[in-house]
């Protein structure tokens, strides 16, 4: 039985002013097994960080009960074992040239095509994430105040959201949701800041994703609570509405005075 999977991994922690690129890996496996519960299968990687492909790595891997016990790594040239049966299999393959030839070779014939059709196909459609940015009482906390940023109907699923303060990225008092499916292809993420307002400081949520070159920066602007601007809104649109109504009333109380005949007594 043969099996193909996708995934993706992030590679380290990009600086905000570079875009964050992703690695594929491309897992073949071939399972073979008895009844008493033995298996034996191998997993073929292909992984890049680079988008011209140019650090790609292969990686074949024996693997046996879910222990790998021997590896070929296209960048070391040749197998390497784990414990005494993969030593033993490490150095039959490894006296086989041809076959450590053909290994390396995969490289090229193997792992760079599927890559670019896999880009082509998947990776490089991209959706910008829509950036929300909130904040939220905090009932007996120590910090009068928790920021929120939201980040929804975004692809692909990695994503990387930071805060800054000042400029400066904030490590404290940070905690974050992992990427959420929304079951329709577009994924979500939100970011907690427990804070303490301080005159004058500017607080920016900053997301870094495959659909931007640049990070995109979100500032906070806390001159209006979340509350009060709700109030103001809600206050705006009743008078308004308010203003119709009462004009309303008013033409309609013209157009029937101006029908009426008046009788003298």
């Amino acid at each position: 039985m043969n099996q193909f999977h996708l995934t993706h991994a992030e590679m380290g922690k990009p600086s905000l002013s570079k875009r964050l690129f992703l690695y594929f890996t491309l897992i073949v496996s071939a399972f073979s097994g008895t009844a008493d519960g033995y298996f034996n299968s191998q997993w073929l990687q292909c992984i890049y960080s680079s988008p011209d492909l140019s650090d790609m790595v292969y990686i074949s891997s024996y693997v046996f009960n879910k222990a790998v016990v021997s590896e070929f790594n296209s960048t070391v040239g040749k197998f390497v074992g784990y414990d005494e049966y993969g030593m033993y299999v490490a150095e039959y393959w490894n006296n086989n040239t041809d076959y450590l030839q053909r290994l390396k070779a995969e490289v090229d014939g193997f792992c760079k095509p599927n890559a670019v059709n896999y880009n082509s196909a998947i990776r490089d459609k991209t959706e910008k994430p829509k950036i929300k940015l909130s904040s939220v009482k905090q009932a007996g906390g120590r910090h009068p105040a928790v920021l929120v940023c939201s980040a929804y109907d975004f692809y692909p699923e990695q994503i990387k959201m930071s805060w800054t303060r000042d400029g400066k990225e904030v490590t404290t008092e940070v905690t974050s949701t992992e990427e959420q499916a929304d079951g329709d292809w577009y994924y979500q993420i939100h970011s907690h800041l427990e804070y303490t307002p301080r005159s004058g400081e500017r607080i920016s949520c900053v997301v870094d994703h495959a659909s931007s070159n640049v990070p995109i920066i979100t500032d906070w602007d806390p001159s209006i609570p979340d509350p009060e601007r709700n109030k103001i809104v809600i206050g705006a649109s009743g008078l308004v509405l308010g203003v119709i109504i009462a004009a309303a009333g008013l033409i309609y109380y013209k157009k029937k005075s101006a029908g009426r005949t008046l009788v003298p007594h």
